[in-house]
């Protein structure tokens, strides 16, 4: 099943989706122009991983790493489908990600590769933005990089584990203003969710609605204000995304 959070007369929903449609669950039905999504679970924990496609790390010139290259985010950052993120005035390279995020539904420590799946409560679509204009150091790698308010959408969908066959066989690609920019596949992770999910877990506990975001492949494009993106991975669903000014932002 794929399910939403959405925001309906000053209400937040449980919703899910009908026949292209967003049915509440007192059974109202609405377009998708017609909510105000929100991210479809409240994030706990982020983990954003880092040069987690082997082609992605040579088009940025880093060796791929021997170990999972792991960050957190906070909350703020995180936007739903249909949503707007702000753009710097002064940044020069804002590339988009698209990234399948893994959604934890029960407690995990000290988990096996084999029995991870256990843990999952399903899987959405995430657009990690990374503005690396801010760059520092070993020591500051991501912070002004890859946490700044409104910029990862997540959404429109979770869908629920058993909906998924095989997570790590999906197509991922990113269109942006119509054009497709980037295309990849989960398969080429260097560590796949099991992976994760097993390292991650034996130094700190995962709890439910704890968010995994796996990386991106290759394909950045840098994006600008007015531009609209879409990120989509196959059976998961497709999130949109626009571009505003920090001008525009202040008068929203």
């Amino acid at each position: 099943m794929k399910r939403a959070r959405v925001a309906v007369g000053g209400a937040i929903h449980e919703a899910y989706e009908h026949e292209g449609k967003v049915r509440l669950t007192d059974g109202r039905l609405f377009s998708e122009e017609e909510v105000e999504w929100l991210p479809p679970v409240q994030p706990q924990t982020v983990f954003a991983l880092g040069l987690n496609y082997a082609d992605h790390a040579k088009e940025l010139s880093f060796s791929a790493p021997k170990e999972p290259l792991v960050f957190l985010k906070g909350p703020n950052t995180f936007i739903g489908h249909n949503a707007s993120t702000k753009r710097p005035e002064e940044a020069t390279n804002m590339h988009y990600e698209c990234e399948l995020g893994v959604i934890i539904g029960k407690t995990a420590k000290n988990v096996k590769k084999e029995d991870a799946y256990e843990y999952v409560a399903g899987y959405t679509v995430a657009n990690d933005y990374a503005i690396r204009d801010y760059l520092e150091n070993y020591y500051r790698p991501n912070l002004r990089v890859k946490n700044r308010d409104t910029c990862t959408p997540i959404g429109p969908w979770f869908v629920d584990q058993s909906d998924i066959k095989d997570p790590m066989n999906l197509s991922l690609k990113t269109i942006v203003n119509g054009q497709v920019t980037q295309e990849g596949t989960t398969k080429d992770m260097i560590f796949s969710i099991p992976d994760l999910i097993e390292y991650l877990s034996h130094f700190m506990t995962l709890n439910p609605n704890d968010v995994i975001l796996t990386g991106t492949p290759e394909g950045l494009e840098k994006v600008n204000a007015g531009d609209e993106v879409v990120t989509e991975i196959e059976g998961i669903g497709a999130l949109k995304n626009y571009i505003i000014s920090d001008k525009q932002f202040q008068n929203s």
